[in-house]
């Protein structure tokens, strides 16, 4: 069975008390595929706890990926906006 980085997010959030959300960082990043291939992204996100730490291994590009597999739609994920 191939690794699922959102699946191990998914198993990671429920380990987390409530609160918890997300922030899109709008700097470039890059991610391997399921092929090995090099994919380029301009943004991603990072998931953080609701006293504002980072979650481990929580930093991710698809957030469509993320809502799907946490059964929700994007609109009901907790992203705020990117603070300078």
């Amino acid at each position: 069975m191939a690794f699922n980085h959102y699946a191990k997010i998914k198993r990671i959030l429920t380990e987390q008390p409530e609160g918890w959300y997300i922030r899109r960082i709008d700097k470039p990043t890059t991610a391997k595929n399921f092929r090995g291939e090099t994919v380029h992204y301009d943004h991603y996100y990072r998931i953080y706890t609701a006293d504002s730490a980072p979650i481990k291994y929580c930093k991710f590009q698809k957030i469509d990926k993320l809502a799907s597999i946490l059964n929700t739609t994007e609109e009901e994920l907790p992203i705020v906006e990117e603070m300078e």
